[in-house]
């Protein structure tokens, strides 16, 4: 399989287990353990680990939002000025997941790095 593919398959898993026990940080450690494990090469270090966690966090507040009828998640969009609309709520949730665990990956791939040349 492709290196791609399966870090993207490996930092859902382990950042779905990690968030068991631990909190929204987990999926930053997912990021940095796979990243340090599966190295990937230029932007896919970014991207793949956003896109894993930008769609792991949307379905799960997606299924958690569902069970209730977003009663919550419409309270918190209108907190956040989004006039009630909890699918924008869904993506910018999405956004903030990714974007950290882009950047954690990042550090990832500087220890893989470092780690070589020690």
């Amino acid at each position: 399989m492709n290196k791609n593919i399966i870090n993207f398959i490996a930092t859902i898993i382990i950042a779905y287990v990690l968030s068991l026990f631990m909190g929204w940080y987990s999926v930053m450690i997912a990021s940095i353990i796979t990243a340090f494990l599966i190295p990937l090469k230029r932007f896919t270090v970014f991207l793949v680990p956003f896109l894993a966690i930008f769609i792991l966090w949307v379905v799960l507040s997606y299924l958690m939002g569902s069970s209730n009828d977003f009663i919550l998640g419409e309270r918190i969009a209108d907190l956040l000025s989004l006039n009630g609309n909890v699918y924008l709520l869904l993506i910018i949730t999405g956004l903030v997941g990714g974007i950290a665990s882009g950047v954690a990956a990042i550090f990832g791939k500087q220890l893989s790095v470092l780690n070589t040349k020690a």
